[in-house]
């Protein structure tokens, strides 16, 4: 059986199957190369960095040390890829006093918790290092959607809903350099459902610059409740 296609060219039913199918897996194995690609990245850009890093790494943690008791790391449960939960490492910017369940913008005086050294690395996004760790586990990418608390229900279920959990969750990503702290959460919403739609290699790497120019700038940085 034929039918007529596109300006009257008549095309096989079963042909235009084949095309379909061939298509099909086509976008299947670019998706597959397209994520092999960005993991191989992840893999040797986090075990880079970490070596590179080592000094600094050392540093930062003596001036937590001095500066006030406590762990040097912070660990956390975030919601990573498939709604999965999984420990986030963080230098640690606060006082142990702190709550330990509570995202620090929902903080009505989230300074006061704040430490004179986890000031400074909060402004230069260096307490988010460690999490070079989680990359070279596969728990985060170097670009992808920013995990969550376990305990934001509602966002969570939206997130869910919009995709956000079918990739890794990333150090940086598209909401972070448009606006970061200073925009709501329906706007990280639609920046990370845009990211979904329209990742790439060349996409992450544009991220990549542009939050160099956001974390010297301090662009979008800001702390506690905006209620």
């Amino acid at each position: 059986m034929t039918n007529t296609g596109y300006a009257g060219v008549r095309v096989s039913e079963s042909f235009a199957g084949d095309y379909a199918k061939s298509a099909a897996r086509g976008k299947k194995a670019a998706s597959l190369i397209g994520s092999f690609t960005k993991r191989s990245f992840d893999i040797i850009a986090a075990a880079v960095s970490l070596i590179v890093l080592a000094a600094p790494f050392m540093l930062i943690s003596l001036a937590i040390i001095l500066d006030s008791r406590g762990p040097v790391i912070f660990r956390q449960r975030r919601v990573g890829r498939g709604g999965k939960e999984f420990y986030i490492y963080k230098f640690r910017t606060m006082y142990t006093s702190a709550p330990s369940m509570v995202a620090s913008g929902e903080l009505d005086r989230a300074k006061s918790y704040i430490t004179r050294v986890g000031g400074f690395l909060r402004k230069t996004s260096l307490d988010e290092l460690p999490q070079l760790i989680n990359v070279l586990r596969g728990d985060m990418s170097v670009v992808g959607p920013r995990p969550l608390i376990i305990n934001e229900s509602e966002i969570h279920n939206r997130r869910m809903a919009a995709g956000i959990y079918s990739v890794r969750p990333g150090v940086t990503g598209w909401a972070q350099v448009n606006g970061r702290d200073e925009i709501t959460l329906d706007e990280k919403i639609r920046y990370d459902t845009y990211y979904i739609s329209n990742k790439s290699m060349m996409f992450d790497a544009r991220i990549l610059l542009k939050t160099v120019w956001v974390v010297v700038s301090k662009s979008g940085y800001a702390e506690g409740s905006r209620r």
